[in-house]
């Protein structure tokens, strides 16, 4: 009988092995360490020092242009802009607490500036962490996607995203303003999302990037949490998904005027177009994984949505 019980143990001590081995945390996916930067405004909108937070080890960051540090594959929304000689910075990324340990914090604010105290100018920004980088500073409020390289080479094929999460649902309307059009309300509703997206990317002589989608995971968090919730973990279907049950339009390929840009082979960001779905067992190429507390594209959310997130793992 002793030696059954300890074949029994022995088997399930390698079952639990197995089952952990399963889960791979993203680097630096514990957000435990944090690359903070400091950047002193232009003193015709106050001269303040405003100091920034990115997703990397621990460490002081110099520059004014981020890059990313320690081999980090994330990059957030707090940035850097240099527009008409003004250096501005926008922070919508905060480190916070959880069970003991760090955590991040994606908020959607209004953003305001004054000019020499008088001109008042208002923006929804949104807080987003991502698998890439942001390319720095920021010379337009012209199409602010086109300022990230969204994306890492990635050729696995994970069966899910875990994570840990809270959610703040805000009562505030969803509503548009870019600064430069009046205030205005939209015709439906705001929420934080995960986006985890696999492409097989390839690039033309002109530089073009196209794409095929292999993998998608979309999820809108419609709900608020009391709580955080440990350990969730959300499915990623591969192939065509539009005849699924669980399809809905934002699920989609993102084809047209394209919100996705990376940075193609001769340095320049491009749009990344999405020709079609790739065959259901199609290795990728790229990676794309973003939360975000704003679902609704730019300058466009609820001020005061919230999302909490922890422990980003992979399963498999």
């Amino acid at each position: 009988m002793k030696t059954k019980r300890l074949i029994w143990i022995v088997a399930m001590a390698v079952m639990t092995l197995g089952a952990q081995a399963q889960e791979e945390l993203m680097k630096y996916g514990d957000f435990e360490t944090w690359v903070t930067r400091s950047i002193k405004e232009s003193a015709i909108i106050g001269g303040k020092t405003k100091t920034l937070v990115e997703v990397g080890p621990n460490m002081k960051y110099t520059p004014k242009v981020y890059k990313n540090q320690g081999g980090s594959p994330w990059a957030t929304s707090n940035i850097y802009a240099h527009v008409s000689g003004i250096s501005k910075t926008n922070t919508s990324v905060y480190r916070d607490t959880h069970n003991g340990g760090s955590c991040i914090k994606l908020r959607t604010h209004v953003e305001g500036v004054k000019v020499l105290g008088v001109v008042n100018i208002h923006v929804i920004a949104a807080g987003s962490v991502f698998t890439g980088e942001m390319v720095e500073p920021i010379t337009s409020s012209s199409n602010p996607f086109r300022y990230l390289n969204l994306g890492i080479p990635f050729t696995r094929r994970p069966k899910g995203v875990k994570f840990d999460y809270k959610v703040f649902l805000s009562d505030s309307t969803c509503t548009r303003m870019t600064g430069f059009s009046r205030k205005k309300e939209m015709p439906y509703k705001d929420y934080p999302d995960v986006q985890c997206v696999l492409q097989k990317r390839w690039e033309d002589e002109e530089g073009n990037i196209h794409a095929l989608r292999v993998g998608t995971l979309i999820h809108r968090f419609t709900s608020p949490t009391k709580t955080w919730q440990e350990g969730r973990t959300f499915d990623i279907h591969y192939g065509d998904i539009t005849g699924q049950s669980f399809y809905r339009n934002y699920m989609g390929l993102i084809t047209g005027d394209a919100t996705m840009y990376a940075t193609n082979s001769k340095g320049k960001q491009v749009k990344i177009m999405e020709e079609g779905w790739a065959d259901a067992n199609e290795t990728p190429t790229h990676l794309i994984l973003k939360f975000n507390s704003s679902c609704c594209g730019a300058y466009i959310g609820s001020p005061g949505n919230t999302l909490w997130l922890d422990n980003v793992k992979l399963v498999y």
